[in-house]
């Protein structure tokens, strides 16, 4: 008898459980259509339940369009050991992006060479992804939703109000749900390895809004916890904010690559040099303490596609990844 009631307040109990969730997700959902009527949240592959409001609304942090570029010479403002987002086109001058605007912007629509590109950075997943925004021959222009999936932006289009999340540059909702943007070879580097290698590029120029641009709004976040996180811890014991080296759906630790200085495995050469400071550490961005220049090659030492997210961002989104550890 005193099985059958201990059970029966189990049922009691979960079922209670059960039903307050519906009702939470079902809030959830009328809230986001009302503050989304021109996203078709019919059209969704995720659990709305996971989207919550990161603190800014929709362009709250607002997407810089066509920014201006000036030569490595007429700046002057950038520390040494400061990174930035590096993109080398075919054909054409490197440009570097660097992440004391996309700090605070997260999102930079531009045109290379003719060539579309959104080049985005998530602060809280330390995802820097450089994309070819063009889908179905359109090329989409992307801003900042203010809401956040296991962390990480999800960015919409302009154009259809489609949402995206910015780690995997999959269409989670919308007219282009299920569609994929193509990830471009970027690489993460201090500004002074950008001057170093590409002495004759040209840098994104400080946008024309007020923000404390060079300093860090997140201080001292990659030492802390991921925010607003929903989801499951790495595994093997790994820090959530460790840094990952992420090639496909492989995952190499940053600490066993800083210790190693090189890596050659899974058809890639992995290299790690001092020079970087950490963007997320101090509240200047220059100074925060070293995380190294990072460079990802194939076997002919042709760049290849990474980026280097949190770890638990990279669980998050690949929870079926390889994780690289030491042998």
């Amino acid at each position: 008898m005193l099985y059958k009631r201990f059970f029966l307040a189990f049922i009691f109990i979960t079922s209670a459980i059960f039903i307050a969730e519906a009702q939470i997700s079902a809030i959830q959902t009328e809230h986001l259509n009302r503050a989304w009527p021109n996203t078709d949240l019919g059209r969704a592959g995720v659990d709305l339940g996971d989207v919550i409001a990161g603190g800014p609304p929709k362009d709250g942090i607002p997407a810089i369009t066509a920014p201006a570029f000036i030569t490595l010479a007429e700046e002057t403002r950038l520390h040494n050991r400061e990174p930035v987002i590096a993109f080398i086109p075919s054909d054409g001058m490197a440009r570097a992006y660097p992440i004391r605007y996309l700090i605070w912007h997260e999102i930079v629509n531009d045109t290379v060479s003719d060539m579309p590109i959104a080049v985005t950075f998530c602060p809280l997943c330390n995802t820097a992804i450089i994309f070819d925004p063009v889908v179905d021959g359109v090329a989409l222009e992307f801003g900042v939703s203010g809401l956040l999936r296991f962390s990480d932006m999800i960015m919409y289009d302009r154009q259809t109000e489609s949402w995206w999340q910015q780690a995997v540059g999959e269409g989670i909702a919308g007219k282009y749900l299920g569609a994929r943007l193509t990830q471009l070879p970027a690489r993460m580097l201090s500004w002074q390895a950008f001057k170093t290698n590409y002495p004759n590029g040209i840098v994104m120029d400080e946008p024309n809004w007020s923000r404390r641009y060079g300093t860090n709004p997140y201080q001292y976040y990659d030492t802390s916890h991921p925010f607003l996180y929903r989801g499951e811890t790495p595994p093997f014991g790994i820090n959530p904010l460790e840094r990952v080296v992420r090639v496909d759906n492989r995952a190499w630790p940053l600490n066993r690559l800083r210790k190693a200085g090189r890596i050659a495995e899974a058809d890639v050469v992995i290299t790690w040099g001092a020079g970087q400071a950490s963007a997320l550490d101090t509240n200047v961005l220059g100074e925060g303490r070293e995380i190294g220049n990072i460079r990802v090659q194939d076997l002919t030492g042709l760049d290849v596609v990474h980026d280097i997210p949190f770890a638990f961002a990279f669980h998050a989104f690949h929870p079926e990844g390889v994780w690289m550890l030491e042998n």
